[in-house]
């Protein structure tokens, strides 16, 4: 096996892409690397379905509950932190097996990344200091001033977007539009990316999306929830927008019934793997195939490919 292999498993949410990673790791002498934009968070394991203890003991497992949830993760951190879990994973003499939903993460670490450099702390206080005063419309405005291409693109109540493009702006003085424009930059040229892709039907997987949920809340996902509603953050940070997180707030704080709030969640996890799976179907070519959801039998075709 080259020595600057680097495994991706890639698919929507609840197509069993996680035990399909921790069973190619353990074949291989591999070791995970998080890809998925809600489990780099702490505090809530059970709604962002993150490992459990006893998956974390098979095979080691990196990039995962990393960011307390009042922490605003964005791919370029992701993108530095992955490059260097890989380039530490293989100077051990393992293979890095990088897993998630989060298609945004895995094309940029195979593709580039634009080279947006990270704003500074001051600058994103002044920019949520801004909204906090003015709101919302004003901060449309705002960044229509400064980048219409962006305010153009995106939809006026879009509030991480909008903060985005107004703190690159700030930053840098460069308009958010135009950093796009710019070449990619790749951090892993020297890496041979092998794709596995789980792409189940519709019907597979809107029935594994009900069950899941319904699981989680008998895991104990309300009282998660519960204990980050007391942390009163910001509903537009990315972990309070977790699937399932705003519905069971809204149930925590007495808005609406637990059957109402399971209904919602259900559903909009199922419009969301609808389309990661298109995504993925559409955006990312791959290796090797699955047509259906992973339920423990690791095809050996796979491991032939990758020796």
């Amino acid at each position: 096996m080259s020595q600057n292999k680097v495994i991706i498993v890639a698919g929507p949410t609840a197509s069993g892409k996680s035990a399909l990673a921790i069973d190619i790791a353990l074949a291989l002498d591999g070791v995970v690397i998080n890809a998925d934009s809600m489990q780099v968070y702490k505090d809530m394991p059970i709604i962002s379905a993150a490992p459990s203890k006893e998956d974390k003991q098979k095979v080691e497992h990196r990039l995962f509950e990393i960011y307390d949830p009042s922490f605003h993760g964005n791919v370029v951190d992701w993108c530095e932190r992955a490059v260097h879990e890989i380039k530490s994973v293989w100077k051990e003499n393992k293979i890095p097996v990088v897993v998630g939903g989060t298609g945004l993460y895995i094309e940029n670490l195979i593709k580039g990344t634009t080279p947006i450099p990270q704003t500074s702390a001051g600058v994103r206080q002044e920019v949520q200091e801004f909204i906090n005063q003015k709101g919302l419309e004003a901060l449309w405005q705002k960044v229509w001033q400064v980048d219409q291409q962006s305010a153009s693109r995106i939809k006026p109540n879009d509030v991480t977007r909008l903060k985005r493009a107004l703190e690159v702006y700030l930053d840098t003085q460069i308009p958010l539009s135009e950093w796009h424009r710019k070449p990619l930059v790749r951090q892993l040229k020297e890496a041979q990316f092998f794709v596995v892709k789980i792409c189940p039907s519709v019907e597979e997987l809107d029935a594994r999306c009900y069950n899941r949920f319904d699981k989680m809340i008998e895991k104990g996902a309300i009282e998660e929830v519960r204990i980050l509603g007391e942390r009163k953050l910001s509903p537009d940070l990315p972990a309070m927008k977790a699937l399932g997180v705003p519905e069971l707030m809204a149930y925590v704080n007495g808005k609406i019934s637990i059957h109402e709030a399971a209904q919602q969640a259900k559903l909009h996890t199922r419009q969301y793997a609808k389309r990661q799976r298109t995504w993925f179907k559409n955006r990312l070519k791959a290796d090797f195939e699955l047509k259906e959801c992973y339920r423990g039998n690791l095809p050996q075709n796979i491991l032939k490919l990758l020796e």
